[in-house]
């Protein structure tokens, strides 16, 4: 799938079955440097592309992820958003999500 600034296409390394990711067509590294145009089209694609992966896999959930810089784990310099269908029991406790990447920081008291 794609539009005028964005492109979908299925993750050569997949962590489910029906990852995807959604690449921008201008290079560029950094979420942060898209314009607003630009980041419209990614989200716009990443809505189609969830559409096309209910329909074909009908997973149970999503991950949506965006690794920026090397600290991040980003090893391919150009920006792409990974889509990742979730499936009840893919893993045994999928509580906290994207935030079981590290060990957690003290808690925040404001």
């Amino acid at each position: 799938m794609e539009n005028e600034h964005a492109i979908a296409i299925y993750d050569k390394y997949p962590v489910n079955e029906g990852h995807m990711m959604v690449i921008s067509k201008r290079h560029f590294s950094n979420f942060f440097e898209a314009t607003d145009e630009e980041i419209l089209c990614l989200f716009n694609l990443l809505k189609e592309s969830r559409d096309y992966l209910e329909e074909k896999y009908n997973p149970d959930g999503f991950n949506i992820g965006v690794n920026i810089d090397e600290a991040a784990g980003q090893t391919v310099m150009h920006l792409h958003i990974h889509l990742i269908p979730r499936y009840e029991g893919d893993i045994d406790d999928p509580r906290g999500g994207v935030r079981k990447l590290k060990k957690e920081l003290v808690p925040f008291n404001g």
